[in-house]
Formats: C-alpha cells, structure tokens, sequence
C-alpha cells in the first residue's frame, strides 16, 4: 500500500521554519501540529493558526491532525476551563483544514464512568464539524491498555483511535493483541517502537511488531513520532562509547531522519514483499515482560 506520512515535526524543530525544512527533507507533506514556535497548539490565537495555514499552504504542506493536549488532566481537575479550551481548538482546527483530533482519558481515573462523561462533553462540542476526534493509548491515563481502551470505544462508538504501539509497550501490554482487540476502531497510528523496558527505538528495532501491524493496517495515513534520544555530545564520544548507545543521536534533525527512515525500509520491504519481523520479543535480559512495567521516564505524546 503506498501510505501518506505526517510527522509530529515539532520533534525536528521548536519552529514552524524548521519542522517544514525536516518535513520536506524527509518526503513528508503532512504535519500533527502539536508546538510551534514556542506555543503549544491550544494556545495559538486564531490570527497565529492563519498564519502557519498560510505558510504551510505556500510550502505545498497541510494539517492531518491536532495533536492536543486535551485529556490530559487529572479527573478530579475543574473541567470547564479545559473544555472551553477544547472548543477553542476546535476553531483552529477548522482554520488549519485538520481533519482529525488527537485527545486522552485523563490521569487518576478508577472507572470508566467519569472518563466517559468528560469523552462525551468533547465529542458533543465537536458536533457539526467535520472533524473525526481520536484517542490515543497512553501510560497512566484510564485507556493505557487495550481493554480499558475498548470499553471507552464500545460505549462511545464515533471516537476513533490512534494506535501507538510504543505506548501499549510502556505498559507491559503485547501490540499484537491489542490490535486484536481494537483494530475495528482504529483510524491512523502513531509510528514508535520501543523495548520491554520502555526505551523508545526507532520502528522495526523494538518489540512492537510494527511490520506485522502494518501489514494488517487498512488506512492511509502514518504519523511519525521519534520520540528518540538526543545527545548533543554524541559526536565527541569515542567509537566503543557510541555502539553503548545505538539508538541515541547527535541533534534531534537526525534523530527525525532516523525515525522517518526506519519507517521507509518496513514499508519498502511490504512493497517489495520482503516485510521481516525482527525478533524482540524478548528484551535486553531475554525476559518478556508481561506486567505493567515499571515507571520509566520516556518522552510522552
């Protein structure tokens, strides 16, 4: 299947000049806004998102999603400034021609129940647009594995989902199966890979089954999110140190690259039927983990 790739490019470049340079670098016409220039996404004012409209639309570049924050609070926060927020965004969304809304299940919830009610304020809000809004599986929100994150689409069936297999393996949950069970709701993914002790490695390199997962996606659209270790003084360490650190980079431009490329040799190898699952399903220890792992601080979505 050819696929269309958008990037979180915030990943390449806190600036919109930036992120539109690795994007056309890397061969990628779509963006999931997240930051830019310095703001998040929900805190652009209307004349800024016409702005970057303009300028994207100049560089022949557009907006699959917003990647928002919305969900991201504890559930017992006050809910009122953060849906007004969200229906804030949902005219920048229209102002950026964005199709599609990237939200969570927020942090602390015990049951499903509030989690629902406050799903189904957004999903009231965005009524009448054109909008399709997503959850996304992620650790220490109420939909960090997949049958937290089928009882949230099962009860509310015009939520899609965003499918990152990284954060399904932070929580000790196996992305084969977790396809399983959702693959019917899922409308994009995100594309990370990671370890059973949650590092975060470029796709194809951890124990996420990319190919595999890839092989049974049927939408269009990939979004790249490194998520990948930068360390400024990587170039200056000795040969014997750098093979310490195989998936860690000198400036977060090649950290972009090497992500945006992992994913190209998996979908040149399905195109030329030569897709190889690499064989990780046992970590650094030769230990499969199949426990929620232990707190590990990786950069989150």
């Amino acid at each position: 299947m050819k696929y269309r790739l958008a990037a979180f490019a915030d990943e390449a470049a806190s600036d919109l000049a930036g992120q539109m340079a690795a994007m056309k670098g890397n061969g990628i016409k779509l963006l999931e806004i997240r930051g830019v220039d310095g703001l998040n996404i929900d805190q652009l004012s209307r004349e800024k998102a016409r702005e970057i409209r303009r300028r994207l639309d100049d560089e022949g570049l557009g907006v699959w999603s917003l990647g928002s924050p919305f969900g991201k609070i504890g559930i017992h926060e006050d809910f009122a400034p953060h849906l007004d927020s969200f229906r804030h965004s949902l005219e920048l969304a229209e102002i950026l021609g964005a199709g599609h809304f990237r939200l969570f299940s927020f942090y602390g919830a015990t049951e499903v129940g509030p989690v629902l009610e406050r799903l189904s304020a957004f999903v009231e809000a965005a009524k009448g647009s054109d909008l399709i809004l997503c959850h996304e599986n992620e650790k220490e929100i109420y939909g960090d594995t997949a049958i937290k994150c089928l009882e949230i689409h099962r009860a509310l069936p015009g939520l899609r989902a965003v499918f990152d297999p990284a954060n399904f393996i932070q929580c000790g949950q196996d992305t084969k199966e977790a396809w399983e069970l959702l693959s019917p709701y899922v409308e994009y993914m995100h594309i990370k890979d990671a370890l059973w002790d949650g590092s975060v490695v470029p796709a194809g390199r951890g124990v996420g089954e990319l190919p595999d997962l890839l092989s049974k996606y049927g939408g269009e659209v990939l979004t790249i999110e490194p998520h990948l270790t930068v360390f400024e003084g990587f170039d200056k360490l000795e040969n014997e140190q750098k093979t310490q650190m195989p998936y860690t980079y000198p400036d977060a431009r090649t950290a972009f690259k090497a992500a945006t490329d992992a994913l190209k040799e998996i979908i040149g190898g399905q195109s030329n039927g030569k897709a190889k699952t690499r064989n990780h399903r046992y970590g650094q220890h030769g230990q499969r983990s199949s426990r929620v792992l232990s707190e590990q601080r990786v950069p989150q979505g």
